[in-house]
């Protein structure tokens, strides 16, 4: 997906509603807004598809469809054979009302012809979908749902009008059925379903048109949450001082890495040093410190065989990356409970997050000051519910995760979200090449680092999912994304936390 012109706030159907519904009020006809977006979509249909010269249009009766009848009218001014298919029964053109009867009487002063939608074969080169929009409720239902499913078996290129049909605004999930969309043009607020869970797989490349209403209408409505972006990289990591010294750019402790696992807690260490910290410690099992020297000569590694063992280390260090490769058995759960038992801030992942489940009363241990990590797995198992049932709402799960183990919960996936309590932020940034082994390791490395580098828990949670994402489409784009190794990734992560 591309998300370059991605404004920063994200907005439930409800508050899209309201910004239009402002919009109105403060006198911009609601006709005039489906217009401006018409034309927004058409512009964009014709500078992606410039060789296009037949279109087929799928519209239903709501402001969806409207959207799509304004796109016939111009698609047929420019010489286009269009072909209008109007779904929705015999009554079709009845039960039209408000703005999309009035794009269906322009439509029809513009003598654009159109059938009721009855399996008919496609005529385009490319299809545009003005089905249903963010008013759906429940799953998708006939004759809506045979319509999708000629859509995404033509093999025709798709262009959504402003969500794909389908797909639910607010959670991500599809309803039943959804159009695959090639494109996505969403208009006056980013619905912020389009960026996590099935989302990105359904709308491609998204793009964003504000239908040039007025800032005032933004600053009237509630936000849902924010997307990070490349501009937070500089903001939040400006260039360091010249009197910098590794004392001052803050020393991460890595805890992991039991036996046959010590590979996660080099990467962890790794990922940290490449972000910028000053000095990273490493308490592992003592066979993997040939191994660790060997792969990361700058780091501090120590060998302990109990969790008493871990107090210096602990003292000297400004954050704590405790879990990856800790392992579930006795000696994981012992430096689990020193580490816990610190001031210290902590960034908890994988083992970490297990021994949570295993022992309850570890959660209640020092919650304002940690960063928890879990992916959909491992938070299904936080909230004793199963996966299916926390993807269903990823921004309902995220925001329960922070509420029962409190600090700032980062809930991974595509689409990752973060929530201290107060604002929640998306991650747009990653890409398929990410399902591979060692990725969470690195992502807790960076988190750490951002952390100790006097970052807040919540800042650095949500730029470091940003970079972890970035760098991996970085990799992707110059090597592809199959095959991707977590320590492909280490190289592009210095790059970008110095803003090249």
């Amino acid at each position: 997906m591309s998300h370059s012109d991605l404004p920063a706030s994200l907005y439930t159907a409800e508050q899209t509603r309201a910004l239009d519904r402002t919009a109105i009020n403060s006198g911009v006809p609601g006709f005039k807004l489906m217009q401006r977006a018409g034309h927004a979509a058409f512009d964009r249909l014709r500078q992606r598809w410039p060789e296009v010269r037949k279109l087929t249009l799928l519209c239903g009766g709501g402001n969806n469809g409207g959207d799509g009848f304004i796109v016939a009218v111009l698609a047929q001014r420019q010489g286009m054979q269009v072909q209008l298919l109007c779904v929705g029964g015999d009554d079709f053109v009845a039960r039209l009302s408000g703005e999309a009867l009035q794009a269906w009487e322009w439509l029809q002063a513009e003598s654009v012809a159109w059938q009721l939608y009855q399996e008919q074969p496609f005529i385009g080169e490319l299809i545009v979908d003005g089905l249903l929009g963010t008013g759906i409720a429940g799953e998708v239902r006939e004759p809506y749902r045979h319509a999708i499913r000629q859509i995404n078996r033509s093999g025709l290129p798709v262009i959504a009008l402003d969500i794909p049909s389908g797909l639910c605004s607010d959670t991500g999930a599809v309803l039943g059925s959804a159009v695959r969309a090639d494109m996505t043009v969403t208009f006056i607020g980013v619905k912020r379903g389009l960026l996590t869970h099935q989302g990105p797989e359904f709308t491609g490349e998204l793009l964003f048109d504000g239908l040039r209403v007025s800032d005032d209408v933004y600053e009237s409505v509630d936000v849902a949450g924010f997307i990070t972006g490349a501009d937070d990289v500089s903001h939040l990591l400006p260039p360091r001082d010249k009197t910098a010294h590794k004392g001052s750019c803050g020393h991460v402790l890595v805890i992991g890495g039991d036996s046959g696992m010590g590979g996660a807690a080099i990467m962890a260490a790794q990922a940290a040093g490449r972000c910028g910290a000053g000095l990273v410690t490493v308490v592992t099992r003592t066979e993997h410190l040939s191994a660790l020297l060997t792969r990361y000569p700058e780091a501090m590694a120590v060998g302990v065989r109990s969790g008493h063992e871990l107090d210096p280390f602990i003292e000297r260090a400004d954050v704590l990356v405790v879990g990856p490769g800790l392992g579930k058995n006795a000696w994981g759960e012992q430096l689990l409970v020193r580490a816990l038992s610190s001031d210290k801030p902590l960034v908890l992942d994988a083992d970490a997050l297990n021994l949570l489940v295993m022992r309850r009363e570890f959660g209640q241990r020092n919650g304002d000051n940690w960063v928890i990590t879990p992916h959909p797995g491992e938070a299904a198992r936080l909230l004793g519910c199963s996966v299916a049932e926390l993807q269903a709402d990823r921004f309902a799960a995220v925001v329960e995760l922070q509420s029962a183990f409190g600090g700032v919960a980062l809930l991974k996936g595509p689409g990752s979200l973060s929530f201290d309590g107060d604002a929640l932020h998306l991650n747009p940034t990653g890409n398929p090449g990410m399902a591979s082994g060692g990725m969470g390791d690195v992502l807790s490395g960076v988190i750490g680092a951002l952390i100790a580098q006097g970052l807040s828990a919540a800042d650095a949670t949500r730029l470091g999912a940003w970079l972890h994402g970035a760098a991996a489409d970085r990799s992707a784009q110059r090597y592809g994304a199959r095959g991707m190794q977590a320590t492909d990734l280490l190289a592009q992560l210095r790059l970008l936390v110095n803003g090249l």
